[in-house]
């Protein structure tokens, strides 16, 4: 946490008639920071960066973006704060370089601002040889890139990208990715909302989100450090593993993982569930708990408080 943060949430809710999507949400981020908002579809991810956005009246909380109310001060808001949608949000009948123009006009800059930005952001994102190229012609990594650098022209002070690698293939999420921490250089805050755990340990905090309720934050090396629950890959039967991990208390979670199964079994109860899995002509072999792992564990601790 920051004394002076560039995006803060207290006790942040939002209902939809009688659902409740957002939980009482309480954060923090800071200048040169990436916070990632990890959770599944449903979580309350895009409900939550709509709130931060301004795009989205709280039912109960507050919302302040570099101080500022977003409801009270929307104008003032707007030229801090750049905004990535999840859904497609550029004109695909427009180029490159049309959408851009577009967004130039949006955030009423002058011509050699705009060029100068333009330059600079076509130039990290590589689409400079792309300018006549339509938006929907653009290759998924792309058109995200293009979407980034159009969020980017006024040089907000905070960035909200909504699953901004959803689809997208590795070799462009890594790209994606060494964009941001460029930014960050500049003193930028960004939350970002992913679905994908192994994005979680490249912020440097995370928040995992399930159900509207945030379920622990903190640094991703320190969350894993402190993770008590043993974890295990399991080579077997994949049919008679599987069916007594269904039914077994002494396992919290389980994934495949190729070939084999992954497996988080309760603190104090491996004896058991090793002697069970024996049985079954099983090897259970100790790993490293990963971020899917752990949040996969608290959403069963979630569901069995």
């Amino acid at each position: 946490m920051t004394s002076d943060p560039r995006i803060e949430a207290r006790g942040l809710q939002r209902k939809f008639g009688e659902e409740v999507a957002v939980k009482g949400l309480d954060l923090q981020v800071a200048a040169g920071e990436i916070y990632g908002l990890v959770g599944p579809d449903g979580a309350g991810k895009t409900t939550t960066l709509r709130m931060l956005a301004g795009l989205l009246d709280p039912t109960a909380g507050r919302v302040r973006v570099l101080g500022e109310d977003p409801f009270a001060a929307a104008s003032k808001v707007r030229e801090l704060l750049g905004y990535m949608p999840q859904q497609y949000s550029l004109y695909g009948d427009l180029s490159v370089d049309e959408n851009m123009a577009f967004f130039r006009e949006l955030f009423c800059l002058d011509r050699k601002a705009f060029k100068e930005r333009r330059q600079r952001l076509l130039a990290m994102t590589r689409l400079e040889p792309f300018g006549k190229r339509r938006a929907d012609a653009l290759s998924g990594g792309m058109y995200k890139k293009l979407a980034l650098a159009c969020a980017l022209l006024h040089e907000p002070k905070v960035l909200l990208l909504d699953e901004p690698t959803n689809g997208v293939d590795p070799v462009s999420r890594r790209e994606f990715w060494d964009l941001l921490h460029d930014f960050l250089a500049e003193g930028m805050a960004i939350i970002l909302a992913t679905p994908y755990m192994d994005e979680a340990a490249r912020c440097h905090r995370a928040g995992l989100l399930y159900a509207g309720r945030l379920l622990e934050e903190g640094r991703p090396t320190e969350m894993l450090r402190a993770f008590q629950h043993p974890v295990y890959r399991v080579h077997g039967d994949r049919t008679r593993v599987t069916s007594y991990i269904e039914k077994s208390d002494d396992v919290m979670a389980f994934t495949p993982a190729g070939a084999v199964l992954r497996i988080v079994v309760k603190r104090g109860r491996e004896a058991g569930a090793l002697s069970q899995l024996k049985a079954l002509g099983a090897e259970a072999v100790p790993t490293a708990p990963s971020f899917e792992d752990l949040f996969l564990a608290r959403v069963h601790e979630e569901a069995t408080a």
